[in-house]
């Protein structure tokens, strides 16, 4: 057997998708704060845990695994070392995106955006609520916002029908942001 059979061998889609309810909200983070108690309420392991892409020196895409430290109207936050590869990445590329996969329900969620940094208040609180051992050393904790462009929610579905939320900001006429919602299956 080759790898590549061996690969579509593998069970794949094999959660149980909750069902996805009427009447979505009209900005992506209320729905993601449901579907997150949701993966919490089913016993999903690390549902905080995300993958965060950011872009290299060379262009190329990074990705970590971090946990997720907030989420609200203004975005998706997430924190580390100025320092480290990650803040070194964005210090000359501010954009980044999260992939949140919930295995047991089906579910993923990315969103993608331009990052900035929190204020340095909030950086500093941020690090105050680590470990005492997580915090020694540090100097240059900050903690950033996604300011998401895009946000999609993904229900997959055995049949591959998968069900697609999208959220896509724009701005109104005055100037204001808004979110138009989408959905589409397939």
């Amino acid at each position: 057997m080759t790898t590549a059979d061996w690969l579509r061998s593998l069970p794949a889609l094999t959660g149980q998708a909750p069902p996805l309810g009427a009447g979505l909200p009209a900005e992506p983070h209320a729905l993601f704060l449901a579907w997150l108690r949701q993966a919490v309420d089913a016993g999903v392991a690390e549902p905080h845990a995300a993958t965060l892409a950011t872009i290299d020196p060379d262009g190329l895409p990074d990705a970590r695994t971090l946990i997720l430290k907030d989420v609200d109207a203004r975005g998706w936050a997430f924190a580390g070392r100025r320092s480290s590869r990650k803040g070194a990445q964005l210090a000359v590329h501010p954009v980044a995106a999260l992939d949140f996969w919930w295995q047991p329900l089906v579910r993923a969620v990315r969103v993608r955006g331009a990052v900035r940094e929190a204020s340095p208040a909030e950086s500093a609180a941020d690090l105050t609520a680590r470990f005492a051992v997580a915090r020694e050393g540090i100097d240059d904790w900050v903690r950033w916002w996604i300011e998401p462009q895009r946000v999609e929610f993904w229900q997959g579905s055995p049949d591959r029908r998968h069900h697609r939320i999208v959220y896509l900001r724009t701005s109104d006429e005055r100037g204001a942001d808004r979110w138009i919602r989408s959905e589409e299956r397939g």
